[in-house]
């Protein structure tokens, strides 16, 4: 689908609640992650509970949750937050434009996914109420999440949801519409709340461990009791319980608080403190084995087969020529579009190596696919000659003399044991913390590595030292790739 700038959510509180430059934004969120530690679950991470407040406030808070899906791939995201602009609106907000954008990138919205969750109940709609980012309706607390997400899972889509009315009628309809729609669904939830609001330190601790309680206790009717009463606060409590009504109809069992602290911690003044914290919904075994036995009855037999499959070779000569001509339109001053290709309508990863009399010019690419192969092969081609950071720009006396050389990937596939990685075929991730290393495998072929070295300077590729991926925490992938 193509996407028009008019239909992006541009970025309302970059540069003011969180860093406007993605270097100084990238480098703060790993920051936090390295401070926090990874904390032991009895399963998969079905939901998260976080904070929206300034990274400077909550941010560490937050890390603690996001630090949970590190190894995790969700297909989806939805994330549901509180408005807190003066002008109202009832029921739950769908947004309906392509995506959102923060300085790392567009985070494409799942229309088919966002469609079906607002068809179901009139509370529940697609709309961009409470999504704008005018002066009056630069709503942050949903915003404030996506580059967590976007740094930590790297490739997923988004459904963005407002609440305006966290009326009880809006939270079950909600809760009910997840619920129903995301069983079977490799999706993630994010409900995003802070809690208390400047009291004291001591009550505002009161109040937020009452709070804590009901999270824990898994009693989403019992929060908004508690939150209806007064004696505990939370501004996104409507988004915290119809999170746990769904997960708790998708066969979650637990929920985990990660971390808690104050604005006090911060800022040293404890007179005046907002509450943050931050959990877990943990998905049950058998609903984790339900979703992993549709997801390979449904996808595991494509998989494998596409694993297997090459490309015809009538078809690498045009991927050559999407190339080329992508990064001459580019030198030219005008965007290449490149034609639809119905042969070439698949999802693969790519890369595309550019060289000059046998030198690395520049490598872009990207290990999964969420627009054809033809397409990607154009974007990843005209980002390795103009936005590869290890060299300048492309120039047009370089053009004539580039060499392309372009790799198409086969799915990832976790490893646990090293001998089952084989030089010369596969391909290597290594996974630690916020950082990835990626090596082709004819890197590998190259250099004369054996599997050993080859792990090394994947994990020297990554910025970590050349043994981590013997670290616990380490995740090892491979894939193989048709280079041509």
């Amino acid at each position: 689908m193509s996407k028009r700038p008019d239909n992006i959510r541009k970025p309302a509180v970059a540069g003011s609640w969180y860093p406007g430059k993605v270097s100084d934004l990238v480098k703060q969120i790993a920051g936090f992650y390295a401070e926090v530690d990874k904390v032991a679950l009895s399963g998969r991470p079905q939901a998260l509970i976080c904070p929206h407040a300034g990274y400077q406030y909550s941010g560490k808070v937050a890390a603690s949750a996001f630090k949970l899906l590190e190894g995790e791939e969700y297909d989806t995201v939805v994330i549901v937050a509180p408005y807190h602009r003066p002008e109202f609106f009832q029921g739950c907000s769908v947004y309906d434009g392509d995506g959102y954008q923060t300085p790392i990138g567009v985070i494409e919205t799942d229309h088919e996914l966002a469609e079906r969750i607002a068809g179901i109940n009139p509370l529940v709609y697609r709309s961009r109420q409470g999504h704008g980012t005018g002066a009056s309706r630069a709503e942050h607390a949903l915003e404030i999440q996506l580059p967590f997400l976007q740094v930590v899972l790297g490739d997923f889509r988004l459904v963005p949801i407002i609440m305006g009315d966290q009326d009880e009628a809006s939270v079950h309809a909600l809760g009910e519409v997840l619920g129903s729609v995301l069983r079977e669904r490799n999706c993630l939830m994010v409900a995003s709340t802070d809690l208390s609001h400047f009291h004291n330190d001591k009550q505002a601790r009161e109040l937020d461990g009452r709070v804590q309680k009901a999270i824990e206790a898994f009693d989403p009717d019992g929060l908004l009791d508690l939150l209806s009463s007064g004696e505990g606060e939370a501004c996104g409590g409507g988004p915290t319980a119809a999170v746990m009504l769904a997960a708790k109809r998708l066969g979650s069992t637990e929920v985990r608080t990660v971390d808690y602290a104050t604005s006090g911690n911060t800022t040293g003044d404890f007179s005046e403190v907002v509450g943050y914290l931050s959990a877990a919904i943990v998905m049950g075994t058998k609903a984790q084995t339900k979703l992993e036995d549709h997801q390979n009855s449904q996808i595991g037999m494509t998989a494998a087969r596409k694993r297997d499959e090459t490309l015809p070779d009538d078809l690498k000569p045009i991927l050559r020529r999407i190339a080329r001509k992508a990064i001459s339109a580019r030198l030219k001053g005008f965007e290449h579009t490149p034609e639809y290709s119905e042969s070439l309508d698949i999802r693969r990863g790519a890369f595309v190596t550019l060289k000059i009399d046998g030198k690395l010019r520049g490598c872009i690419g990207q290990t999964h696919a969420r627009e054809p192969l033809y397409q990607l092969i154009a974007e990843m081609a005209v980002a390795a000659a103009f936005d590869d950071p290890r060299f300048p720009a492309l120039t047009e006396e370089e053009w004539d003399r580039l060499e392309y050389e372009i790799s198409v990937l086969t799915p990832l596939q976790r490893v646990k044991d090293f001998k089952q990685i084989k030089i010369g075929r596969d391909g290597l991730i290594v996974k630690l913390d916020v950082h990835t290393g990626l090596l082709l495998p004819q890197v590998a072929t190259e250099y004369g590595w054996n599997t050993t070295q080859f792990l090394e300077q994947t994990c020297l590729k990554a910025g970590l030292p050349k043994e981590s991926y013997k670290d616990k925490y380490a995740e090892v992938y491979r894939f193989s790739a048709e280079v041509f």
